[in-house]
């Protein structure tokens, strides 16, 4: 199974979730699709088996001296990344995605490509937890788009046998539906809060919009009020509460000190149990 951990916002608890699953399973490849702040290695504390290895990307470049200023590549960029100003064109290679397009449309080969590295990749296996291989990615400073990296990571996890958990990026953005779109299932984690609230009603529309099976888990469960709300809005949505995870100090403790907090096992296994019974349902 390829389970997706996701949120609509930050600070839910994604890599709390991910890290108990983790360690409730017996042998999964855990990803960190999180690439612009990536932390599950500060707790599993891995022995990378290969050293980093760069991802680049293939970014266009304009020879002034060949380009007639037609304007033909800045018609064809949907990202506006190309503007012609002075009879030449000019290039903006943060807004570029790396279509190609522009090559293919410029009559006079003046555009042509070269790589650029956009971040890392590495791979090891859990010191604490041997049962668990982590492949981490780690977006280079000032890269505008994570989607590129989060693909390559993906990739190489995919290589791997087994069930694999990815813990995704915040939000409801490009990262996050990258990170998610291939899964068997994904796992919304929300905190009752209006905030939390609203944001996992975005993450809703993403996983419906994709046609993902989904459940939810309320995370710092401890207000009566603000779980009727987060239950409500599952029970109109037909989406399945997973489990709660009540505030817990000696839980904040141990993650606070990079530890694997081993509260809540109980939890994690029944949260196993729920995703088995649904991949035999969808069988």
């Amino acid at each position: 199974m390829l389970i997706s951990i996701a949120s609509g916002k930050g600070g839910t608890g994604k890599t709390t979730l991910a890290l108990l699953l983790a360690a409730a399973h017996p042998h999964i490849t855990l990803i960190d699709c999180d690439v612009e702040e990536p932390n599950c290695h500060l707790f599993l504390k891995p022995e990378w088996q290969t050293p980093g290895q760069d991802v680049a990307i293939m970014v266009p470049h304009i020879d002034s001296d060949r380009c007639n200023g037609c304007g033909a590549c800045s018609a064809v960029c949907l990202f506006n990344a190309i503007a012609v100003a002075g009879g030449k064109a000019l290039l903006f290679d943060e807004l570029c995605h790396s279509c190609g397009g522009c090559l293919l449309a410029c009559p006079s080969g003046a555009i042509f490509e070269d790589k650029k590295r956009i971040g890392t990749i590495t791979a090891g296996v859990a010191t604490p937890l041997p049962n668990v291989h982590l492949v981490s990615g780690a977006l280079h400073v000032g890269v505008p788009s994570a989607v590129p990296l989060i693909k390559a990571v993906k990739s190489k996890a995919f290589l791997l046998a087994g069930d694999i958990l990815l813990d995704c990026p915040p939000g409801t953005a490009c990262s996050m539906v990258n990170a998610i779109i291939d899964s068997d299932f994904c796992i919304l984690v929300t905190e009752p809060t209006p905030f939390g609230g609203h944001d996992l009603e975005l993450a809703m529309n993403i996983t419906r919009l994709l046609q993902l099976p989904a459940g939810v888990v309320i995370n710092k469960s401890d207000t009566a009020a603000g779980d009727e709300s987060i239950e409500a809005l599952c029970h109109n949505r037909q989406i399945p509460v997973l489990a709660k995870i009540p505030h817990s100090l000696s839980l904040a403790q141990q993650y606070a000190a990079g530890m694997i907090p081993d509260e809540f096992q109980a939890i994690a296994a029944a949260i196993w149990q729920q995703l088995v019974k649904e991949r035999n349902m969808g069988a």
